[in-house]
C-alpha cells in the first residue's frame, strides 16, 4: 500500500504538470524527474508518464472541443502521422544521443523564443483556416516518432511547427497540440504496458491530478486570453532553456524538493 504523502505528492505535481503542459509544455520533465526520484527505473518512468499524458490531453480536448477552439478535420489529419510516428518511436529500441537531443531541443526552443517575441509582425491564421501543406505531414510524423520513445518536449515540437510554419495563434497551436497527443498517446502506451513499463500505482494518482491541472487551465484559457497564455509559454521556454544550457538544474530542484517531502 502507499503511503498518503507519497499520494499527495503524485497528485499535486500532476495537477501543476496538467497545467504547465496545457499551456505551454515540459511538464513532463517534472513528471519523469519525480517518479525516478521515487524509485521507478526510467524506462518505467518513462512508460508510467503516459497514462498522465493521456488523461490530461483527453481532459484539454473535451474542454477545447465544446468551445469550439479548432477544426476537429484538421486536428484527425494531423494526428494520422503522428500516430504512425509513435508507434515506430515506442518500438525502437535504441536511445538517442544526449547531446544531438540537447542541440535539436535548443533550436526548438529558440524557434519558439522568437516567434513569441516577434509574432505580433505575422499575420495568424485562425484555428478554422489552417492551411495544411504535405511537409506538415513530415513534420507530424517525425515528431510522432520522437514522443513514442522519449515524449518530454513534444509539446514544444508541435508548437513549434504550428506557430513558425502554419502561422496559429498560441490557444489554437495548444488545442492542436493537445488532440493530436491525445489520440497519438493511447498507441505508445501500449506498447509500454505489454512491455510491463507501466507502474499504475504511480500513474493513476499523477493522472488523477494531471485531469484537475488540464481542466482548470483549459477552461480558463479563454478567458485569459492569447496575451496570459504567451506570457505563461514564455516564461515555461525560459526555464526550459536556461535547464538545457546549465543555468539552473531541473532535475536536481525536483530530486531536493522529493527527498525533502520524503
Amino acid at each position: 500500500m502507499m503511503d498518503w504523502h507519497i499520494i499527495v505528492i503524485l497528485v499535486v505535481s500532476g495537477i501543476i504538470v496538467g497545467i504547465v503542459n496545457t499551456l505551454a509544455g515540459g511538464g513532463s520533465i517534472v513528471t519523469v524527474t519525480m517518479f525516478t526520484a521515487l524509485g521507478l527505473p526510467i524506462t518505467v518512468a518513462n512508460g508510467t508518464n503516459r497514462i498522465a499524458v493521456f488523461l490530461q490531453n483527453l481532459t484539454s480536448t473535451i474542454t477545447f472541443i465544446r468551445k469550439g477552439m479548432f477544426n476537429l478535420r484538421h486536428g484527425f489529419l494531423l494526428s494520422i502521422p503522428v500516430i504512425i510516428g509513435n508507434i515506430a518511436g515506442s518500438l525502437v529500441a535504441t536511445t538517442i544521443d544526449e547531446k544531438v537531443f540537447k542541440i535539436c531541443f535548443g533550436v526548438i526552443l529558440v524557434i519558439i523564443l522568437l516567434y513569441l517575441i516577434f509574432d505580433n509582425r505575422i499575420k495568424i491564421k485562425e484555428g478554422h483556416n489552417i492551411e495544411i501543406r504535405p511537409w506538415h505531414y513530415l513534420w507530424f510524423l517525425l515528431i510522432g516518432f520522437y514522443g513514442g520513445y522519449i515524449y518530454v518536449g513534444i509539446g514544444y515540437l508541435i508548437l513549434a511547427i504550428t506557430l513558425w510554419s502554419m502561422k496559429m495563434d498560441i490557444v489554437t497551436a495548444n488545442a492542436i497540440k493537445g488532440f493530436v497527443i491525445f489520440i497519438a498517446t493511447p498507441f505508445s502506451l501500449a506498447v509500454f504496458m505489454i512491455n510491463g513499463q507501466i507502474d499504475y500505482l504511480f500513474g493513476i494518482p499523477h493522472g488523477i491530478g494531471n485531469i484537475i491541472g488540464s481542466l482548470f487551465a483549459s477552461h480558463y484559457a479563454v478567458h485569459w486570453g492569447k496575451g496570459f497564455i504567451k506570457a505563461f509559454t514564455l516564461i515555461i521556454v525560459l526555464i526550459c532553456f536556461a535547464d538545457l544550457i546549465g543555468l539552473v538544474s531541473l532535475h536536481d530542484i525536483f530530486y531536493s524538493m522529493m527527498t525533502v517531502c520524503l
